[in-house]
């Protein structure tokens, strides 16, 4: 009897230790997965690395690209592209201008009536008209006659009151977001149709002719006075509000930038003069690169699977086209190391399935338990059952993406401040000088990446206050400006009228 109560003891002490050995040996499995997330995490953190020291070399290089840009065609991977505008809109324009906005698929038209009041920019009326298919692929006569007969149905509504008449001279203001190479206020070529548009008989034609030929047919007596881009359109719109605006920004799904460059510092358009002295210059800083800028494997991974690889760098790191793809990326190779997110899904494989709008919604989720994060995984990447602590890792992966986004988009900016001298170095290259006097300087934003996301914005916010100090940087102003493609553009129209 006693030898088997000893025997069955023996018994029960080996399960014992076997169960153990199994909890142990899942502790420390689990330990291990959990490092190899980790790791990951840790991995991205210090890529994505942007201290101020580094940020101000992004700066440098950029006013070096910069001034590149300015003195050859092709000289500079930013375009430094001329736009002919040199005088922007002040708050004295009086009358009623018009807008056209082609940007895909829809067009816009609008009305703005000018008071002589800064205060008093009116839309009376917007209205937006979608291209028939078979007109993207016709003839430029076709779409054009189609566009011009929509805009006079629009003029036609005024009527009732209004003291306008169809026989009156318009001045139309025409946002053509198409690749161009612009050669006066009024008038650029066609280089590439993008956008699902394949026009053969408009490439390398001036486009606003075509529309203004239409305009003729149609028996509209409008004049096309300024051929702009929508970045430029922000510049006029936030010009008009405040004539301290020396540049405009776009951070939305894409991202560029202009800003009023003095007209004897751009030396590829030598002999040109300008009543201000000035021009307005559109940099298309999506395509800027330095060897500075923080680059992952994520990054390059990115690149290489897009549609335009080694085009548009500076983008693909901080506009909101990207930036959910590059967490998605990361979140992908967490589950490849790591099964703690469980079974890798089609959807998590699937590039630009996490869109940026839903990555913010991740970043600021403020529940305990985070559950939009969970949400988020489970309906569009597929992820079920994440743990809380997974989670917020994720958000944590959202934080690091995004924050060096905001980062580099300050870098940006004050890059262009310091080529004009208004980041308070005096032109020099590095350091502070305390003899200069800051000039009041207001730069215009448009775009929901700024506009709508908090965290980007205060990231972007603190980042210029590291870069150029708080006594510098309390004055630049960063103001945002809404419809820079539709008023922006009525409102140059308005400024070129007579010119």
């Amino acid at each position: 009897m006693g030898r088997v109560v000893v025997g069955v003891t023996v018994g029960l002490a080996t399960v014992a230790c076997a169960v153990a050995a199994v909890v142990v040996g899942g502790r420390m499995r689990s330990r291990g997965k959990w490092k190899r997330v980790v790791r990951v995490l840790r991995e991205v953190e210090e890529g994505c690395e942007s201290s101020v020291e580094r940020l101000r070399q992004v700066v440098d290089a950029m006013a070096v690209e910069m001034h590149a840009g300015l003195a050859s065609e092709g000289g500079s991977k930013l375009k430094m592209l001329l736009t002919y505008v040199h005088n922007l809109p002040d708050g004295t324009e009086k009358g009623t201008y018009y807008a056209l906005d082609l940007g895909g698929t829809n067009f816009r038209v609008l009305r703005v009536h000018l008071h002589d009041q800064q205060s008093s920019v009116l839309e009376h009326e917007v209205e937006r008209q979608a291209i028939p298919q078979h007109l993207m692929s016709s003839t430029s006569k076709d779409l054009f006659d189609f566009i011009a007969s929509s805009l006079k149905e629009f003029i036609e509504k005024e009527g009732d009151g209004s003291e306008l008449s169809m026989d009156r001279r318009r001045e139309l203001g025409f946002t053509f977001s198409f690749p161009v190479k612009q050669t006066s206020v009024s008038s650029g070529i066609l280089i590439k149709w993008t956008k699902g548009f394949s026009i053969v008989d408009m490439v390398g034609v001036d486009v606003p002719a075509c529309l203004q030929e239409a305009l003729i047919r149609t028996g509209l007596d409008v004049r096309v006075a300024a051929l702009v881009n929508d970045t430029v359109g922000t510049l006029a719109l936030g010009h008009y509000h405040d004539s301290d605006t020396v540049a405009s920004v776009i951070i939305g799904t894409g991202t560029n930038a202009c800003y009023l460059e003095r007209v004897d510092a751009i030396i590829k358009c030598q002999g040109h003069l300008t009543s201000s002295g000035y021009m307005v210059v559109n940099m298309e800083w999506g395509n800027f690169w330095s060897s500075h800028l923080p680059r992952t494997s994520y990054d390059i991974d990115l690149d290489s699977e897009s549609p335009n690889p080694n085009d548009q760098g500076f983008e693909k790191m901080i506009s909101g086209m990207y930036l959910g793809d590059i967490v998605r990326r990361v979140i992908l190779r967490m589950s490849l190391e790591s099964d703690m997110f469980g079974h890798v899904s089609s959807k998590l494989n699937m590039p630009f399935t996490l869109r940026t709008p839903m990555m913010a919604a991740m970043h600021e989720d403020d529940s305990p338990d985070l559950r939009e994060v969970a949400r988020i995984l489970r309906d569009i990447l597929e992820i079920p059952d994440v743990p809380l602590k997974l989670r917020k890792v994720v958000v944590k992966v959202c934080d690091v993406v995004t924050r060096r986004a905001a980062r580099l988009a300050a870098a940006g900016i004050v890059g262009i401040l310091k080529k004009i001298g208004r980041d308070g170095s005096g032109g020099i290259t590095s350091g502070r000088r305390s003899d200069v006097k800051m000039k009041r300087t207001v730069v215009a934003i448009e775009g929901g990446l700024y506009s709508s996301y908090t965290l980007f914005r205060e990231y972007l916010h603190e980042a210029l206050n590291e870069i150029l100090g708080e006594d510098i940087a309390k004055h630049v102003i960063l103001k945002v400006t809404e419809d820079g493609s539709g008023v922006g553009a009525a409102l140059l129209a308005a400024s070129h009228s007579f010119l």
